[in-house]
């Protein structure tokens, strides 16, 4: 655009002014018309990713910088995000920032400038995840010998899942579940993320089991149709996965990060499937030799053992003679029995009569107590006589007779009257007067509550059967009634007549007054 004409006034003439905003949108539609959609390639340098999330970095080559920026709808879409020191080819409009007087590029799409540059940022993205350990050989799980349910990550259109599942129904079939994603273009990487932690994210006890084997597989492709499984978010995902995880990206040249994160790398999809579960036929073939094995050696064992306890049974003696000595001896035991009894009966007898306590010995220790116990019977009259003088006369010689007794009572007789001079009557009489007043009270409080006071003024209780009738339901079901009245009871339905109680009938728990 022509800001000024050729033939306008010279300088010092009335030019025409324009105000710095009309310069900065003429400078902008220039820029904007003569770059409308544009491809630069270099190197990308200083990267910076502002809270909002727009990105701002430079691509330079060894003369000159070109600011660029990605706004953050545009940041998503992005296939490849730019790293320092990568050498990519973006693809944009230029576009300027009038605030600042600068002119920039405003960035669509960045891919890496040809394969070499592709691999030296894998490598780089390798040495960076390695460090931080998630490719460490000590972190990955064994696969499960015979998994109950396989998860597989993988586009539901490809060959890839017929191949897995055409494998497992040969082998083992097991019980698949699919996750659809997209394997390759912008989107790849976030889907298969999403899909591993959506697998280890699953409840034991949900609507669909949780798997115990994942396969994360893909056809193969070029590096480029791969990059979706070289992406962090991937690696990442895939090392944090709680289940483990086989890997089956590409064929078997082709290598990715994932390759590395995964607790088993497969070469393909096809032998994924294979490391997944074993030959059932195989299994089958195995139990039925082991089967046949355990019988054989069962068989064998048996075999030795009963060779063995027949070996034994020969060595041992019939049980006819083992009886026989015994039995020998039983019976010279038996004849010899009632001699050795008279004889020891006879040899006892000797031993009792020479004994110190021998029959005679002791009838003469008996008649000399008797004699002892008669001339102590001949004493005993006398003795207690002249005790009871002894003690006559010990009892004269204390002080302790009919006189000092009289006088002790009288004594005891003049101090009981001084007491009950000084007690006088009001004061025991007050404390009586008040108890009877009490009394009186709580006997006509009594007669009060009574329910015969009640019954006095013309009402009556009802029993039936025993029991207070305090409805006419109760009084229907009831075989008899009973009526008390003031003077006495009265049966209902049986024809008597009204029975004067003895003694006060107990007052009812709950009644009817009538």
């Amino acid at each position: 655009m022509d800001l000024f004409e050729d033939d306008g006034p010279e300088a010092g003439d009335n030019a025409r002014e324009f105000t710095v905003s009309e310069i900065s949108g003429a400078v902008k539609k220039t820029i904007e018309g003569e770059f409308g959609h544009v491809r630069v390639r270099g190197e990308v340098g200083r990267v910076t990713v502002a809270r909002t999330g727009h990105m701002y970095f430079d691509l330079k080559d060894d003369r000159s910088v070109l600011a660029s920026v990605s706004w953050k709808g545009q940041v998503s879409k992005l296939s490849h995000r730019p790293e320092e020191g990568m050498e990519v080819i973006a693809t944009g409009r230029m576009t300027t920032f009038g605030s600042q007087s600068r002119y920039q590029l405003n960035v669509e799409e960045v891919v890496p400038a040809g394969a070499g540059a592709l691999m030296a940022m894998l490598e780089k993205r390798r040495q960076a995840l390695a460090a931080e350990g998630l490719f460490d050989e000590g972190r990955k799980r064994p696969i499960p010998y015979l998994p109950e349910v396989i998860g597989v990550v993988t586009s539901p259109t490809g060959a890839v899942i017929r191949d897995i599942l055409h494998r497992l129904r040969d082998r083992f079939p097991r019980e698949v579940l699919v996750w659809p994603v997209a394997v390759q273009g912008k989107s790849s990487a976030a889907e298969v993320a999403a899909a591993i932690r959506g697998f280890n994210a699953m409840s034991a006890g949900g609507a669909l089991p949780r798997p115990d084997l994942l396969i994360v597989a893909r056809g193969g492709g070029s590096i480029e149709d791969l990059w979706g499984f070289n992406e962090e978010i991937v690696v990442r995902a895939a090392a944090e996965s709680a289940i483990p995880l086989i890997s089956a990206v590409g064929h078997e040249t082709d290598t990715t990060l994932i390759d590395h994160a995964s607790d088993r790398r497969a070469p393909t999809p096809t032998a994924a499937a294979e490391m997944a579960v074993p030959v059932r036929a195989e299994l089958r073939a195995t139990l039925a030799q082991f089967g046949a094995r355990l019988e054989q050696c069962s068989r064998a064992g048996l075999d030795r053992r009963g060779e063995r306890l027949r070996d034994l049974s020969r060595a041992l003696p019939r049980a006819e003679a083992l009886l026989m000595g015994p039995a020998q001896r039983l019976d010279a035991l038996d004849t010899r029995l009632p001699g050795a009894l008279r004889a020891a009966i006879a040899r006892k007898r000797i031993e009792l009569s020479n004994h110190p306590l021998r029959p005679g010995l002791v009838t003469r220790a008996v008649e000399r107590g008797r004699d002892r116990l008669n001339a102590a019977s001949a004493r005993l009259p006398g003795a207690h006589r002249a005790g009871l003088a002894q003690k006559r006369l010990l009892l004269q010689g204390l002080r302790l007779g009919p006189s000092a007794l009289r006088r002790a009572v009288e004594q005891e007789r003049r101090t009981l009257g001084q007491i009950a001079a000084r007690l006088r009557p009001d004061l025991v009489q007050r404390p009586l007067d008040k108890r009877r007043d009490r009394l009186v009270a709580l006997a006509r409080l009594l007669d009060t509550l009574s329910y015969k006071s009640t019954l006095a003024r013309g009402y009556a209780v009802v029993r039936g059967d025993g029991a207070v009738v305090t409805d006419v339901a109760a009084a229907q079901a009831a075989a008899t009634l009973e009526i008390e009245f003031r003077d006495g009871r009265m049966q209902v339905g049986q024809g008597g007549k009204p029975k004067r109680a003895a003694k006060p009938a107990p007052p009812p728990e709950q009644g009817t007054l009538l």
